[in-house]
């Protein structure tokens, strides 16, 4: 393996405007990932890798509700070394869905 790659495949997105409204309603309506949500919109941008949410699930299903975000394009992943930092993409969530975050994040 070369210096510098990774021994896992960069994470794939899909952007907000490519997302169904009901992709992004079962995305949202998830409790552990309105949390995740919840916390990242509480973050600076790429301020926090995957491990640093404290939500009551393993690492694998972790990994799984990340996956689930970005599919929904709500969250923007790259890797830093060994940790997986966060994003989340509200300005483009937002422009696709007006609302809608923000009714998650009220906790409404």
């Amino acid at each position: 393996m070369a210096a510098g790659t990774s021994h896992r495949a960069a994470p794939e997105h899909t952007h907000p405007d490519d997302v169904p409204v009901l992709t992004a309603l079962a995305a949202l309506a998830d409790p552990v990932r309105a949390q995740l949500v919840r916390e990242l919109a509480a973050s600076d941008d790429w301020s926090r890798s995957c491990g640093t949410f404290d939500v009551p699930v393993g690492k694998a299903a972790k990994s799984h509700h990340f996956a689930v975000l970005r599919a929904a394009g709500l969250v923007e992943q790259r890797d830093e070394g060994p940790k997986r930092v966060n994003r989340l993409r509200r300005e483009e969530f937002d422009a696709r869905f007006p609302g809608l975050l923000e009714l998650v994040l009220r906790g409404d």
